[in-house]
């Protein structure tokens, strides 16, 4: 009966250190994996329309949306100069 108890509680102490170095080894995965998708994908859109607040990454595309989304309003003088 005696000898369960002492199994039963290194196992558990097994448990405890198995569960910190899987956390540390979790943490350092995702250290090393650094920046995640979405984060990334938000910060390369730099462009903002004026009239809906859209968010664009690069100076055709915005061009391009204001085109057919705004075509009333005039175009904005950024965006004069570049190639759709």
């Amino acid at each position: 009966m005696d000898l369960r108890v002492k199994v039963a509680m290194a196992r558990g102490h097994q448990k405890i250190q198995s569960q910190q170095k899987n956390a540390k080894k979790q943490a350092e995965a995702k250290k090393a994996k650094g920046h995640d998708q979405k984060t990334a994908a938000k910060a390369a859109l730099v462009f903002t329309c004026g009239v809906c607040k859209s968010q664009m990454p690069d100076p055709k595309t915005f061009k391009q949306h204001f085109e057919s989304k705004h075509p009333k309003v005039p175009l904005p003088p950024e965006l004069v100069d570049v190639e759709a």
